[in-house]
């Protein structure tokens, strides 16, 4: 039976979500928690596009548009500050 890069993923990416000290092991040392995890010898290019795949749909959605609000907050923070004579 083949190996399903993307189901892999995507089954990944929800236990990575789910178990914290995962989280930190996947962070930390993202192509040695993958290996652990799907239990099959896949060949390092195939690892890095899995890893890769799996920090896309993480950091993807809400990473993302957190990072861009915050942005956005300090840089109207900033402006605002500016306009009423706060640094």
């Amino acid at each position: 039976m083949a190996f399903d890069i993307k189901k892999s993923a995507g089954e990944l990416v929800d236990k990575i979500k789910n178990d914290k000290s995962l989280a930190a092991d996947f962070k930390k040392d993202p192509i040695k928690t993958v290996e652990k995890l799907i239990g099959v010898d896949l060949p390092d290019e195939q690892l890095k596009a899995l890893v890769e795949m799996i920090k896309a749909k993480l950091g993807g959605g809400a990473g993302k548009i957190s990072e861009v609000a915050e942005n956005v907050k300090d840089t109207v923070s900033d402006k605002l500050g500016g306009l009423l004579g706060k640094k």
